[in-house]
C-alpha cells in the first residue's frame, strides 16, 4: 500500500468514525436528551451523585463534549453552581472512555463483520419508523455500524505499518520518552478534534504492530499516548469555551487543570513502568495482540477513575483556584436565577408575591437579551450573538421554574384575588418567554447582515435607533408597573406600544422608498424590516403585561372563580 492509499484510508476510516460518533450522539440525545438534561438538573446536588451522572450521561449519549456542553449550558442558566458542573465534568471523563471499550470490542468479538447489516436495519428503522424514537433508535444503530466500520478501514490501512521497521522505531522512540508521547497524543486530539478518535487510533495502531510486537513493550509504549489524549480533549474545551461565557470557561478551565495535573502525577508511574504493570494485574486476560486494545482501553479507564477519586474531595479547592485565575466580574451571579421558596405554597398570597419578583427579574433579563440583540445589528459586534442565547437560556429556564411553581400554588385552597392573579401571571411569563424568542430572532438577523458584510444607510441606522430608545422606555416603564403595581406606568406603556405600530407602518413605507431609490440593497432592506416587525411584536408581548397590570392583574371583566379547598 502506498502513501496515498494510506492516507486516503486514514482520513476516510476517520471521517465514518467521527460521522458514526456524530451520529449515534444526535440519536441518543434525541431518544433521551431532555430527560438526561433534567436529571442532571435534579441529581447533582451532591458532588459523589454529580459524578455518576456526569459518567452515566456519557456513557449513553458518547460524547464528554455533548454532557460539557450541556453541563456549561446549565451552569449559564444558573441550574447547577461551578462546583457541581466541575463534578460532572471528572464524570464526563470517566464515561467516555466507554469508547475504548467499543473499540476493543471490534478486536475481541469481531463485530466489524455486523457493521454493514447494522446500517442496513438502522436505515430500515431511520425510514420506516412510525415514531421520532423509532427513527432515532434507527439514527443509532446506522451510527454504531459506521463507527466500527470506519475502524476496520483504519486498520486495513495500518495494517502494512505492523511491517514497517521505520515506523516501528519511530514510535517506540516516542513511547520511551513519555513526555514526547504525551505532547503527541495531545497534539493528535486536538488535530481530530475527538479524543474518542485518538484513541481509536492509538488502539489500531497497537493492534496492527506498528509499536512492535513485544506485548510488554506495545502496552509500555503506547500508555503516554493514552495519557496525552486526555490533555487534548480539555484543550479542546478550551478552544470550543473561547467565544461562551466566563462560566463556560471557568468549567473548561477546571477540566484542563484536573486532567494536566493527574497526568503530571501519573507521569512517574509511568516513566518507571509501575502504572503499565497495574494495568497488567488488573486484567482479566493475557496480553497479547488480540487483547492489546483490551488493555489500553483498562489504562484509560483506570487513570480517569483514579483521577476523579483524587479530585473529588478537592474540588471545593479547584473552584477556588478557577475563581482566582477567571475572577468574578460584577456583572456576574452564579447563584440560582428562579428563588422559588417552596414551602411558602402553604401561604398563597407570599407565593404568589414571591413568584411575582421573579418576574419581575425574568422582564429585566428579557430585557437584556433585546438590547444585546439590536446592539449587535446596530454596531455589528458577534460576541453579543453567543450572550443573546445564553440570556434567552435563561429566560426560558425562568419560565420553567416559575411555571412549574404557580401549577403547585394552583394546587393549594386560594382566596379569589389569588386565583384571580395566578393565571394572569402565567401568561405574563409567556409573553416574556416569547420576548426572549424575538430576541434571538435578532440575533439571527444580525448573523445574516454580519455574514454578508451588509449595512444600513444613515436613514435606516436611525430609524433603528429610534426602535431600539422607544423599546427601552417600554420596558421600563412594564418593569417598574410590574415592581409596584404602578397603573399609571403601565398606561404610558400603551403610548410606547401604538409608537411601536406607527414606526412599524412609517419605517416599511420609508425604507421600500429607500431600495426604490437605490438607496439600500433588496437584501438589506428584508433585514432591516424583519428587525423592525420583530421590535413591533415585542411591543406587543410587553403590551399584553401592561393590560393585565391595569387590570389589576385580573382578566378585565372576569370575576374570578371561588377555588374549592383542596381535600
Amino acid at each position: 500500500m502506498d502513501i496515498k492509499d494510506m492516507v486516503f484510508g486514514t482520513v476516510g476510516g476517520l471521517g465514518l468514525f467521527l460521522f458514526g460518533m456524530g451520529l449515534m450522539t444526535d440519536g441518543l440525545r434525541q431518544v433521551a436528551g431532555q430527560k438526561l438534561k433534567s436529571l442532571l438538573e435534579a441529581l447533582t446536588k451532591h458532588r459523589v451523585v454529580a459524578v455518576l451522572m456526569g459518567a452515566s450521561v456519557t456513557f449513553l449519549i458518547q460524547s464528554s463534549s455533548a454532557t460539557t456542553v450541556m453541563t456549561v449550558g446549565l451552569v449559564n442558566a444558573g441550574l447547577l453552581t461551578l462546583r457541581q458542573a466541575l463534578c460532572v465534568v471528572l464524570g464526563a471523563n470517566v464515561g467516555t472512555t466507554f469508547t475504548a471499550w467499543l473499540v476493543s470490542a471490534f478486536a475481541v468479538f469481531k463485530i466489524s463483520s455486523y457493521a454493514l447489516p447494522m446500517v442496513g436495519l438502522g436505515f430500515l428503522f431511520s425510514v420506516a419508523g412510525k415514531s421520532m424514537k423509532a427513527r432515532s433508535v434507527g439514527q443509532i444503530m446506522i451510527g454504531f455500524g459506521l463507527l466500527f466500520l470506519g475502524i476496520h478501514f483504519m486498520k486495513e490501512t495500518f495494517a502494512p505499518l505492523g511491517d514497517s521497521e521505520g515506523t516501528r522505531r519511530a514510535l517506540i522512540w516516542l513511547g520511551t520518552n513519555p513526555i514526547l508521547a504525551i505532547l503527541a497524543g495531545t497534539i493528535l486530539t486536538m488535530l481530530l478534534q475527538s479524543s474518542s478518535a485518538s484513541i481509536a487510533l492509538i488502539q489500531t495502531l497497537a493492534l496492527q504492530g506498528a509499536f512492535g510486537t513485544d506485548w510488554d513493550v506495545v502496552l509500555r509504549v503506547a500508555i503516554p499516548f493514552v495519557l496525552g489524549d486526555n490533555i487534548g480533549t480539555t484543550i479542546t474545551a478550551q478552544i470550543a469555551a473561547l467565544r461562551t461565557s466566563r462560566n463556560a470557561r471557568r468549567t473548561a478551565m477546571g477540566h484542563t487543570m484536573f486532567n494536566v495535573i493527574g497526568v503530571l502525577y501519573v507521569l512517574p508511574l509511568v516513566w518507571l513502568g509501575w502504572f503499565a504493570d497495574l494495568v497488567e494485574w488488573i486484567a482479566p486476560v493475557e496480553l497479547s495482540q488480540g487483547t492489546v486494545m483490551v488493555f489500553l482501553a483498562i489504562a484509560h479507564s483506570t487513570f480517569n477513575v483514579f483521577n476523579t477519586i483524587v479530585f473529588l474531595p478537592l474540588i471545593r479547592l479547584l473552584e477556588i483556584v478557577v475563581l482566582k485565575i477567571l475572577p468574578l466580574r460584577a456583572d456576574e451571579t452564579l447563584s440560582q436565577p428562579v428563588i422559588l421558596e417552596r414551602h411558602l405554597l402553604h401561604t398563597p398570597v407570599l407565593a404568589l408575591e414571591q413568584a411575582r419578583r421573579e418576574i419581575v427579574r425574568m422582564a429585566k433579563t428579557a430585557e437584556t437579551a433585546v438590547l444585546l440583540a439590536i446592539e449587535s445589528i446596530l454596531e455589528d459586534l458577534p460576541k453579543n450573538f453567543v450572550s443573546v442565547r445564553e440570556i434567552e437560556d435563561q429566560v426560558d429556564a425562568f419560565q420553567m421554574e416559575i411555571t412549574s411553581y404557580l401549577t403547585d400554588l394552583s394546587e393549594e385552597a386560594l382566596s379569589e384575588d389569588v386565583s384571580a392573579e395566578l393565571p394572569v401571571l402565567l401568561h405574563a411569563v409567556n409573553d416574556l418567554e416569547r420576548i426572549g424568542d424575538h430576541a434571538v430572532n435578532i440575533v439571527e438577523i444580525a448573523e445574516r447582515k454580519n455574514s454578508q458584510k451588509l449595512g444600513f444607510s444613515d436613514a435606516a441606522r436611525q430609524e433603528a435607533e429610534q426602535i431600539r430608545d422607544e423599546l427601552i422606555q417600554m420596558f421600563s416603564r412594564v418593569v417598574a408597573a410590574l415592581e409596584a403595581r404602578d397603573v399609571a406606568k403601565a398606561r404610558s406603556a400603551l403610548a410606547n406600544e401604538r409608537k411601536l405600530n406607527e414606526m412599524q407602518l412609517e419605517f416599511r413605507r420609508s425604507h421600500v422608498a429607500r431600495m426604490t431609490d437605490g438607496v439600500c440593497t433588496a437584501v438589506t432592506g428584508l433585514i432591516f424590516i424583519d428587525l423592525v416587525d420583530n421590535a413591533e411584536k415585542i411591543g406587543d408581548h410587553l403590551t399584553n403585561i401592561a393590560q393585565a397590570t391595569i387590570g389589576g392583574l385580573q382578566w378585565e371583566g372576569v370575576k374570578p372563580q371561588k377555588v374549592a379547598p383542596a381535600s
